[in-house]
């Protein structure tokens, strides 16, 4: 009975978290654990199996998350998020996968796909199945958790709002994101999440003339003041980043942080997805937030290759993402990633911790 019991206090232990940190450290002396594509759940196996023997390149899907108030519970302070428009409602109702093969589990039984507005999933008719079908049910879920855990660290959140062409003749084009688009986009962030519980851009700059030359006079908020909220990442480099600044200098008036080339008005956090890049911890030290990656496309994992997690860790980018929290139940490894030291998710950045 003591075995057991013991084995149960240690499975618990994740969920015994504790929102720590200095009060007065601002939030870019820190760096976090959190998850990449945070939504997805498992493809439907009998479909995984048909598309894996079309294409081997599908292997890099083949992996899945926990709810989001779960992985909040186990202490990870990023989480990623894909939407994409949906002005009219229906358009990503019924994906082509659900014909694909029979017996798949129900895909939307409340209709919320029919709705008009943001979806998450990860890949137009495939990959579709989600923790958070919507962006509104998304942010409900982490209202609550939030207000449930008020003195919860800041966590961050990149979202990447997803259009292009169609993979092929047969499948959906999205819908191209425009301007009025992600004006929705921050209203829904505001709507149902609230402005209290975000950090934006404007709360950054505060007096100084650009977001830029804020983030670099060391003006981030500290722990104390970013507790109990979220910042939210715009995951673009290219048209859409340059679609969202437009018509608001320094991102005036806009919710979420982009990723501006660093030395424009707009730089403040941004993403460098190889941990090895070594432009990071100049970035780092200049006041930027950055986000890298410490694997990608279950690639490390089937190895147990830790060298892009070590190399993140080095680099002091304050955000490191990771589908593998948690083991794989999809192959046999025993790659996972965490800090060794302090909390499992949450540690004072190594860049800043000798000053």
């Amino acid at each position: 009975m003591k075995l057991l019991l013991s084995a149960l206090l240690l499975a618990a232990m994740p969920m015994l978290h504790a929102d720590l940190g200095k009060d007065n450290t601002p939030i870019n002396q820190i760096q976090v654990i959190g998850s990449h594509n945070s939504y997805k759940r498992a493809i439907d196996p009998a479909l995984f199996k048909m598309m894996l023997a079309n294409n081997p390149r599908v292997s890099a899907l083949d992996y899945e998350h926990i709810p989001f108030a779960d992985q909040l519970d186990m202490g990870l302070r990023n989480l990623e998020i894909d939407v994409y428009a949906d002005s009219k409602g229906g358009k990503y109702a019924h994906p082509k996968g659900l014909d694909m093969v029979p017996n798949q589990a129900p895909y939307d039984p409340n209709g919320e796909m029919k709705e008009p507005g943001f979806k998450i999933f990860h890949v137009v008719g495939y990959d579709y199945r989600s923790n958070a079908l919507t962006l509104k049910s998304a942010l409900k879920q982490l209202k609550a958790w939030s207000e449930a855990h008020p003195g919860h660290n800041p966590i961050f959140i990149t979202l990447e709002a997803k259009d292009g062409e169609a993979r092929s003749k047969e499948d959906i084009a999205p819908e191209m994101m425009t301007d009025k688009l992600f004006a929705d986009l921050d209203h829904d962030l505001l709507t149902y999440l609230g402005k209290q519980h975000i950090i934006t851009p404007d709360d950054v700059r505060g007096k100084y003339q650009t977001l830029e030359s804020a983030v670099t006079h060391s003006n981030w908020p500290t722990l104390k003041q970013a507790r109990g909220k979220f910042l939210f990442l715009l995951d673009d480099h290219a048209r859409k980043r340059d679609l969202y600044i437009a018509g608001h200098p320094s991102l005036k008036g806009r919710v979420m942080f982009a990723c501006a080339d660093p030395g424009t008005p707009e730089a403040g956090m941004t993403i460098r997805n190889n941990p090895k890049d070594p432009s990071i911890p100049e970035l780092v030290k200049k006041g930027y937030i950055i986000r890298t990656r410490a694997d990608a496309d279950t690639k490390e994992a089937r190895v147990n290759d830790r060298s892009g997690f070590v190399a993140a860790c080095n680099s002091g980018a304050q955000i490191i993402t990771t589908d593998y929290y948690l083991k794989s139940t999809h192959f046999k490894s025993d790659y996972v990633v965490f800090f060794e030291t302090g909390d499992k998710y949450f540690r004072p950045n190594p860049l800043f911790t000798d000053k």
